[in-house]
């Protein structure tokens, strides 16, 4: 475990610099996930009213709730797969820093774009099959087994939207060393 910044992510928190279409895309990505993390955020707070008002309800009322659960986890999950691209982009996600401080600056550029591509490969099986799902769900007008019936296409929609966005944002990150443009 380290403390403080690490080598590999020292220049890749911002938005990359240069003309090309790579570091255009990189710049509207950043834009793009600008907005959506506050729709994210949005949403978290709206699920944990929705569910502290479900519990209060239920045991200060005994009032049925059959709605609460399943709006909470629709919004939770928008905002988990909305916000992917966004955690990618600032190189937020979970990484195991052994090799680090052990390889050069060259080699762990190479490592991280190896991990990239290889990233890159299971989230476009995972975006291929989520909007597979989403379009079964719409079209065989597929609802939830609650009283409520609201339509699964909504989550599935808003996993396959998010999961495409991070492909972007990694086939992003996987360009830019081959245009040239610099992070600042």
């Amino acid at each position: 475990m380290s403390h403080g910044p690490l080598p590999d992510r020292d220049d890749q928190a911002s938005v990359a610099a240069g003309a090309g279409p790579a570091a255009a895309i990189d710049r509207g990505l950043a834009v793009l996930n600008s907005i959506i993390v506050v729709f994210a955020a949005i949403a978290l707070v709206a699920a944990c009213t929705i569910l502290s008002y479900s519990v209060l309800s239920r045991a200060l009322f005994k009032a049925a709730n059959y709605w609460q659960d399943e709006a909470a986890v629709f919004l939770l999950v928008g905002a988990t797969f909305m916000t992917a691209a966004y955690v990618q982009q600032n190189r937020g996600h979970i990484g195991i820093e052994a090799f680090v401080g052990l390889l050069s600056p060259f080699a762990n550029q190479v490592r991280l774009w190896l991990v990239d591509a290889a990233t890159f490969l299971f989230c476009a099986f995972f975006t291929w099959k989520s909007w597979t799902l989403a379009h079964e769900a719409y079209v065989d007008g597929q609802v939830s087994n609650s009283m409520w019936s609201p339509p699964l296409a909504i989550p599935y929609s808003l996993m396959a939207l998010g999961m495409s966005l991070l492909c972007l944002q990694i086939l992003v990150q996987l360009a830019l060393p081959f245009t040239g443009a610099k992070r600042p």
